[in-house]
C-alpha cells in the first residue's frame, strides 16, 4: 500500500523541474553530519532553510528517518504503517524491517505505538526534498510526543538501525515561535519590536538550549515560551545524534522568520503581526 499524498496544493511544489528550483545550489553540496534539525513550513517560507539542513547530511546513507511532531507529552509514537510514500520524484519505499524494530524497542521500553494515518505537515512537507537529495534512500517516518522520553525514543532508532546495519540520518522536523494573533501568543506587542524579540530572546533561548545538548530546557522552553511546535522531534534528534556518536555536538546553520521572507518577497513589517521562526541546525 503506498501513502498519498494528504496535504492541499501549496505546501511544497509538485513537479520536478519546481522542487530543484527550490533547492537550487543546495543539491551539489553534502555534509557529515548522522541528524539534523529543519523546519516544515511551506516551501515557500521555510524551504530554503530545510534544504540547508538536509544538504548538511552524509548522503552515503540508505535510510533517512523523518521525526515529526504536533503532539503533546504523552501521545504514543505514530508511524506511516503503509510501504511507501508517493512524492513528486516517485515512490520513496518504507523500510518495514526498521519499522518492526524499532516499534518493538519501543514496546518493550515502555512506549506506545500507533498508526500515523493523519495530515499533518511536519513529515510529508520535508519528504520531496527527502527523496531528492537521497533519491536511493528508504524512508521511516514517526512522530513523537514533546516529553523527555522522545530522547530514549531517538536513542533506541539510533541503535536498531545499528543493530540492522543501517547507515542511516535523523531529520528532527519542528518550526519554532509561533507569534502573533494568529497564535495567540503576542508578549512583546506587533511589528518590528515584536520581531526582534522573537530573533534575539525567544527563539535565540531555544535554540542556544538545543546547542548545548539540554534536552531539559528544550522541552521547558517549548512548553513555556511557544518556540517549538514539536520538541518532541528536536528531542529525537538529540538522542539520535547521541546513540551513534557522544557527546552530541550541535551547529546552527541558518535561521530565518516568515515575517523576513515576506520582506524580502515584498512586503513590510506591518503586514507581518503574525510570524513563525524556522532554524537549520546540524546535531553529530
Amino acid at each position: 500500500m503506498v501513502r498519498k499524498m494528504m496535504l492541499p496544493p501549496g505546501w511544497y511544489p509538485r513537479d520536478a523541474e519546481a522542487i530543484d528550483g527550490y533547492l537550487g545550489g543546495f543539491l551539489a553540496s553534502g555534509g557529515g553530519a548522522r541528524a539534523v534539525i529543519a523546519p516544515h513550513a511551506g516551501w515557500l517560507f521555510s524551504g530554503r532553510i530545510a534544504a540547508k539542513a538536509l544538504s548538511a547530511l552524509r548522503r552515503d546513507t540508505g535510510l533517512v528517518i523523518v521525526a515529526g511532531g504536533h503532539l503533546p507529552a504523552g501521545h504514543p509514537a505514530l508511524f506511516f504503517s503503509e510501504d511507501a510514500v508517493a512524492t513528486p520524484l516517485g515512490e520513496m519505499p518504507v523500510d518495514r524491517e526498521m519499522r518492526a524494530l524499532v516499534r518493538e524497542e519501543f514496546l518493550r521500553a515502555g512506549l506506545d505505538c500507533g498508526a500515523d494515518d493523519y495530515a499533518d505537515n511536519t513529515v510529508e512537507v520535508l519528504l520531496p526534498a527527502v527523496r531528492r537529495f537521497f533519491p536511493g534512500a528508504a524512508l521511516l517516518a514517526l512522530r513523537l510526543g514533546a516529553d523527555r522520553r522522545a530522547f530514549e525514543a531517538g536513542a533506541l532508532v539510533a541503535a536498531a538501525a545499528a543493530s540492522l546495519g543501517r547507515a542511516a540520518v535523523l531529520v528532527g522536523s519542528t518550526d519554532l515561535t509561533h507569534y502573533g494573533p494568529s497564535y495567540g501568543f503576542c508578549p512583546a506587542g506587533h511589528g518590528k519590536t515584536a520581531l526582534d524579540w522573537v530573533k534575539t530572546v525567544n527563539d535565540r533561548r531555544l535554540i542556544e538550549a538545543l546547542l548545548s545538548g539540554d534536552g531539559d530546557a528544550v522541552l521547558e522552553r517549548a512548553a513555556k515560551e511557544h518556540s517549538a511546535c514539536s520538541a518532541g522531534a528536536v528531542l529525537c534528534a538529540m538522542g539520535f545524534a547521541s546513540g551513534v556518536r557522544a557527546p552530541m555536538t550541535a551547529r546552527l546553520l541558518d535561521y530565518t522568520t516568515s515575517a523576513d521572507v515576506q520582506r524580502a518577497l515584498g512586503g513590510g513589517y506591518g503586514e507581518a503581526d503574525s510570524f513563525v521562526g524556522y532554524a537549520a541546525v546540524e546535531l553529530d
